[in-house]
């Protein structure tokens, strides 16, 4: 008989035991993760290993082969790596495509819409311009309000700032965070760069290759919209020195003292994040106990 442990919370998107292959190739070892409302969880890893797979399968695009995914959360959307606009529709009717499918009236779904733009600092102008009279920052900006003006529980994002300068990430990364602070939705978050993860995560699980399977996991400090700079620089580094991340990347080990060097910037050690424990049929290095 399940105990209470074995129920899944209502707010909570939990995978367990996941496995996935393309023919004889096995592309996702067992995966557990729990992403609960009001947090973001970021998976870092390196090109094939498997993390938008792991995304698509939680957002039910493909059907699980092994393991469950139990997915409470309503409405889910999900952001890709390109924004996707449809070159036929103005940015405003891009914005507003989700409304209409839902059956949303014109009038409300364009109010709606031109709100969610003008909130992400998308110019007014802009939404009556086709995708390809967009920048690149612009076309970024619509694909983030096309996801958030469904007023999303749970948010899925497939490294949507990637193509971005530091700026345009930055000022992304800002607004996100302000939405979601504001929201409680659940965000799960795919990326291969390490500061972005430190900066906008709760949680930060970190998969290695051939197959996919989840290595560490970190929890940077405090809440994401008040690290600083020189806090998010610290722990991406030492994200970056941990053994199972070097071995994640394919970076060569350090050896005894290597990038121990003074650090006058360190954080204080009672903000400083902490490794949590790896699932165990992870390869796990010794030292995940060690804090940031």
């Amino acid at each position: 008989m399940p105990t209470d442990a074995d129920r899944p919370s209502p707010d909570t998107l939990r995978v367990r035991g996941l496995r996935h292959a393309y023919g004889p190739t096995e592309v996702l070892q067992p995966i557990d993760l729990e992403v609960p409302a009001g947090r973001v969880v970021a998976l870092i890893g390196p090109s094939g290993c498997g993390k938008t797979t792991l995304l698509h399968l939680c957002a039910g695009l493909l059907a699980p082969q092994q393991g469950r995914i139990e997915q409470p959360f309503a409405p889910a959307a999900v952001m890709f790596q390109q924004p996707r606009l449809l070159p036929w529709m103005s940015t405003l009717d891009n914005i507003a495509l989700g409304l209409k499918a839902r059956g949303v009236g014109k009038a409300e779904r364009h109010a709606r819409a031109r709100a969610a733009a003008l909130q992400l600092e998308l110019p007014a102008e802009a939404l009556a311009q086709y995708p390809a009279e967009l920048s690149g920052g612009m076309q970024s900006r619509a694909a983030l309000a096309r996801a958030l003006v469904l007023q999303p529980a749970l948010l899925l994002m497939d490294e949507p700032f990637s193509a971005l300068d530091v700026g345009l990430r930055g000022q992304l990364h800002r607004l996100l965070l302000a939405r979601q602070a504001d929201t409680g939705m659940a965000v799960l978050l795919i990326t291969h760069d390490l500061m972005e993860a430190v900066r906008l995560a709760d949680e930060v699980l970190v998969l290695a290759a051939a197959p996919g399977r989840i290595v560490a996991r970190y929890a940077p400090p405090g809440a994401a919209r008040t690290r600083g700079e020189a806090l998010v620089h610290h722990c991406a580094a030492e994200l970056q020195q941990h053994p199972a991340v070097r071995a994640a990347f394919g970076l060569p080990r350090l050896e005894a003292g290597q990038g121990q060097a003074e650090d006058r910037s360190r954080p204080p050690a009672q903000v400083a994040g902490a490794w949590l424990a790896a699932p165990a049929s992870a390869a796990t290095p010794a030292g995940m106990a060690d804090e940031c």
